[in-house]
């Protein structure tokens, strides 16, 4: 489970993770925040590794408390030669709150079946781009 507020921007190669490719988003990611008020935001290190890339960030300072999600969760349906077609839930306290599914042609990356959040497309995009590179 992703930080909603995470905007992935670019891998994060050595984080102190014991276990990267079964971190949120298939590995570390590098980014900035997008809470209202502190976008654009480059967390250190530490944040990333305790906060971004996991969710349920209640330690974080610039986490709102009116939120709709506390942290997004992404993990492959169905995939072929051509596509990957993920399943995605962004949970509240532990429950669902939104679900859906979305598809990836694996040629260019391109999202035939985009999220309306810019956030949660680029989460999911970075969780494909780790999968491919963990599992081609």
């Amino acid at each position: 489970m992703a930080c909603p507020y995470f905007m992935p921007t670019e891998s994060l190669e050595g984080g102190a993770w014991l276990h990267p490719s079964r971190l949120p988003l298939g590995g570390g990611w590098a980014g900035h925040c997008t809470a209202p008020g502190h976008a654009g935001t480059k967390p250190e290190l530490a944040q990333l590794q305790e906060c971004c890339n996991l969710g349920y960030a209640t330690s974080c300072p610039r986490l709102p408390a009116d939120r709709l999600w506390d942290a997004v969760r992404f993990a492959v349906a169905r995939e072929d030669k051509t596509q990957v077609i993920l399943n995605f839930v962004c949970e509240r306290n532990h429950r669902p709150v939104q679900h859906g599914q979305l598809r990836f042609e694996l040629g260019l990356l391109n999202c035939s079946t985009p999220h309306r959040d810019d956030r949660i497309q680029q989460m999911a995009a970075c969780f494909v781009q780790s999968h491919v590179a963990r599992t081609r």
